[in-house]
């Protein structure tokens, strides 16, 4: 058996966004925060450990306002390096999602996986980047992602990331899938309302349809800009699509759950989807 201990971060943003000093101050108490989950999830056991997106803030995009460009910050950078040392410190592989300057002008919405001895793998960066109204204005802030679907082999198992809207799209997680996830982790910012019903069936089915594991980590509580409250709910879902633990709706918490890696060969060897796959059949799906 490969079993795994699996920790999921869903956090609350607390306090005020109407000068640069508020932000900054609550910036620096939202990342302590966490760094005190990372520090729980230590004396737990955890292995590998996930945090929500844009861990380190509040779901800015909210508004659209060139003040949050300052707060994006090169890989590796000032809180990548503090998230290495979180990670090795701990002994366990860290998903930390940040807001990222690629260069001068250029953001990204990213996520950073370190491994148990706090160095930098790599990183993933948000594929599909929703603009919708109200509240999620996301493309004032992020340029899409370039650098595909990685699989980020850490010392514990293979781990792939997706980034919250990504989730919507079966393709990318069918793509982390074939190149050898054995779990996805999908950081997310949703308040309630439409996606509430998907939050509970998409992620269960990227599970099943691909044979791993799906780590699905929402945010929780209602933000300054009143978009909506954000409903927790993180959970770990098996690849036969059963979720194995769910967090609560409403509180900060740390969800743990253990996981068996050897069931990936069971569930795959019973269904055969990769082997009764047709990408012969499949070209249209990239002709617009």
């Amino acid at each position: 058996m490969r079993n795994v201990r699996v920790g999921l971060v869903q956090a609350k943003w607390e306090g005020e966004v109407s000068d640069d000093s508020m932000i900054e101050e609550n910036i620096e108490k939202m990342i302590q925060k966490h760094e005190n989950f990372g520090k729980l999830a230590g004396r737990q056991g955890v292995q590998i450990l996930c945090f929500q997106e844009l861990f380190f803030g509040p779901y800015f995009c909210a508004e659209q306002d060139r003040r949050w460009y300052k707060y994006a910050e090169p890989i590796p950078g000032p809180l990548s390096n503090r998230m290495c040392e979180l990670a090795k410190e701990n002994n366990f592989v860290l998903v930390a999602p940040m807001y990222e300057e690629g260069s001068v002008g250029v953001y990204y919405n990213t996520a950073i996986v370190i491994d148990s001895d706090g160095s930098l793998l790599g990183k993933f960066r948000k594929m599909h980047i929703p603009h919708l109204d109200p509240g999620f204005w996301e493309k004032f802030y992020f340029r899409p992602g370039n650098l595909g679907y990685p699989i980020f082999d850490t010392s514990i198992a293979k781990v792939g990331v997706y980034l919250c809207y990504d989730r919507h799209f079966p393709e990318g997680a069918r793509a982390l899938g074939l190149n050898g996830a054995e779990i996805v982790f999908n950081p997310s910012a949703t308040v309630a309302g439409l996606s509430e019903h998907l939050w509970s069936l998409e992620q269960p089915a990227h599970a099943v349809a691909n044979g791993y594991f799906m780590g699905a980590i929402n945010r929780v509580g209602e933000e300054p800009w009143k978009i909506g409250m954000f409903y927790g709910s993180s959970y770990i879902a098996d690849p036969r699509g059963q979720i194995i633990v769910k967090g609560s709706r409403e509180e900060e918490e740390l969800v743990v759950g253990e996981i068996d890696l050897d069931m990936i060969r069971e569930v795959r060897n019973t269904w055969q989807f990769y082997r009764d796959r047709r990408p012969d059949s499949y070209d249209s799906l990239t002709k617009g």
